[in-house]
């Protein structure tokens, strides 16, 4: 079975690596990119970025776990020359592992705000995502939560929702806290909070949307962009009826999460790499890929009105830098409140 699992991966990369063949111009210049981004509506911004500049662009996708395992076995030999992945911790770690490089870019430093950048310039954010609260208005009563912390109040027992530990998205939410709030505090919080889950935890947010809308719990915590697609229908007419039954809860200030781009540590085609990584975070590229997913730009909201039903939020202070610095802690305090 092994076997079999590695050699359909190894048919799927390779389907995407030669079938990605975006028109260019005559020469022969291109960039190798690995991305942990699951959108084909990506593959519309990599063929603009195609047509403008003539750089061929040959993608390899796959779970940002299992691109920086293949980072680091591949070595000095890899592919690579841009690194995309969801989430703070993830990209990161990547840089903490040496699998990334530092870059010089006044396009990038001038495009991609402060606070969604790395300090050192390895990695740069391309979009924001916001971690949401989704409730039935039926089981709780939606106007006594306002934020994270409401999810630890006794009244709420046995009516959370929540996603498993290995969620980068949720280990990120509680980084955040710990840097707002402090270890004591979000100990504190960890402990309420998962006292009042309904177990099991779910694997997905999908699949706590529907929970929520079938009453198995009252509320959980999203990545907003999920109950978007759902009520625009893009994963079916079922869906999009079991979203219309929840109302979307947007903290202020909210925790804002990221996915990003870094140039590959050993990457050939480096300059052909920087010129993909400036033109994603662009205010084009950024809107390009945002806009269909239902994420949103670096610099302004998601302009959609599904998305902007959910209301406006305020970033917190909390860098993506410090998301990723944390991350280690927030898996142990996790495991230590039952967060399984």
């Amino acid at each position: 079975m092994q076997n079999l699992k590695k050699f359909l991966y190894t048919a799927l990369t390779c389907t995407f690596l030669f079938n990605l063949n975006i028109p260019a111009n005559s020469t022969e210049r291109e960039v190798k990119v690995y991305s942990g981004r699951h959108y084909n509506t990506d593959r519309e911004v990599y063929k603009k970025f195609a047509e403008e500049t003539g750089i061929k662009v040959r993608l390899i996708e796959a779970a940002g776990i299992s691109l920086i395992e293949r980072l680091k076995r591949e070595g000095r030999d890899s592919q690579a020359d841009l690194i995309l992945l969801v989430d703070a911790a993830r990209i990161t770690n990547a840089a903490k592992a040496g699998l990334l490089q530092s870059i010089n870019s006044s396009s990038l430093e001038k495009d991609v705000p402060e606070g969604l950048k790395d300090p050192g310039k390895e990695w740069y954010a391309l979009t924001r995502r916001v971690r949401v609260m989704v409730a039935n208005p039926k089981v709780v009563d939606v106007n006594k939560i306002k934020d994270y912390t409401d999810l630890a109040d006794p009244s709420l027992k046995g009516k959370v929702c929540l996603r498993n530990r290995k969620s980068p998205y949720n280990q990120s939410l509680v980084a955040n806290q710990i840097v707002n709030k402090g270890e004591l505090e979000t100990k504190a919080w960890l402990n309420g909070m998962i006292s009042n889950v309904s177990k099991p935890f779910f694997p997905g947010d999908i699949s706590i949307v529907r929970a929520v809308s079938k009453k198995k719990c009252g509320i959980g915590i999203v990545n907003h962009y999920y109950v978007a697609r759902m009520l625009a229908g893009v994963n079916g007419r079922r869906d999009a009826l079991y979203a219309k039954r929840t109302s979307v809860i947007t903290p202020n200030p909210a925790h804002v999460n990221i996915s990003a781009g870094g140039i590959a540590k050993f990457a050939t085609n480096k300059y052909e790499a920087i010129q993909l990584l400036e033109f994603l975070a662009s205010p084009e590229g950024s809107k390009g890929l945002a806009a269909p997913t239902f994420e949103h730009p670096l610099k302004e909201i998601n302009q959609n009105q599904i998305v902007k039903n959910f209301g406006e939020f305020i970033p917190d202070k909390v860098t993506n830098d410090e998301l990723g610095e944390n991350n280690s802690l927030a898996l142990k305090m996790m495991k230590e409140a039952g967060w399984n």
